[in-house]
């Protein structure tokens, strides 16, 4: 499953990443509207949920986020909506870890 967000703020430190793998950090922006794919290894077993995915969470429930590989790089952002079937765009599309 994938879950629609919406970035509410992110630190400065994302757009300062200059790695050739971790550019994208750099097209994050506040207001815009991000895909994130639940697949394993990510995915609990028992409950087959990813950590982090507000299951629970109704809209006006302020989230956290953290990019892999830069901890500085990290923000909140606001559940959208929770996708049975996955069609998550190729820009603006990340998988839980």
């Amino acid at each position: 499953y994938c879950v629609e967000f919406k970035t509410e703020s992110l630190s400065h430190h994302c757009a300062l990443e200059n790695r050739p793998y971790a550019r994208w950090m750099q097209y994050l922006r506040e207001g815009h509207i991000v895909c994130v794919a639940c697949q394993p290894p990510a995915m609990n077993t028992d409950t087959y949920r990813c950590s982090g995915d507000g299951h629970n969470a109704d809209r006006s429930k302020i989230l956290h986020w953290e990019a892999v590989g830069n901890s500085q790089c990290q923000g909140t952002w606001k559940k959208i909506r929770q996708l049975e079937h996955c069609s998550c765009p190729l820009v603006h599309s990340f998988i839980f870890t």
